[in-house]
């Protein structure tokens, strides 16, 4: 079975207002691609939070993307490419992608594909509250980036959309 050259991971619970930006806007793309023919080129995963396994979901790849809302994020988004670090990885559940490129490196002796990070701005986070106006206004500005950051295809077009 040959895997697709991008992955599109989205991490998010939509049960908790607008940790539920990842999850919508993957379901978001997964339309466009359907509709534009590119969807045999894209795999797309959501989860809760990342764990290690998700390191072998990344294998073979050319590009991957996390897609995530973050509180830390400037509005609408930030987009940037993950850094692997030295930071020992002590968890086996709620890892950050940066953690993923590690135990992927770890444990096939070779350097991880180019993955980078959509933060999509989020602020409200509580427990059964929906989607603030806030994030439906940054979640559009993160479909309309999302689907032109998906027509191009090599890291170095997506480092060149990096905003920080």
């Amino acid at each position: 079975m040959m895997v697709a050259p991008f992955l599109i991971f989205a991490v998010g619970n939509e049960s908790r207002g607008d940790d539920a930006l990842g999850p919508l806007l993957l379901r978001e793309l997964e339309s466009w691609l359907m509709a534009d023919s590119h969807a045999d080129q894209f795999e797309l995963l959501e989860e809760f939070q990342l764990q290690v396994e998700h390191a072998m979901d990344m294998k073979d790849r050319q590009l991957v993307l996390f897609i995530d809302a973050s509180i830390k994020t400037r509005a609408p988004f930030a987009f940037y490419r993950a850094q692997m670090n030295d930071t020992p990885v002590l968890y086996s559940h709620a890892l950050a992608p940066e953690a993923l490129l590690k135990v992927y490196a770890q444990f096939y002796h070779e350097n991880p594909p180019a993955v980078f990070i959509l933060g999509i701005c989020g602020e409200s986070f509580e427990l059964g509250e929906g989607l603030s106006t806030q994030a439906k206004e940054h979640l559009a500005a993160a479909l309309e980036f999302s689907k032109k950051l998906l027509n191009q295809a090599t890291a170095t077009d997506w480092d060149n959309q990096c905003t920080q």
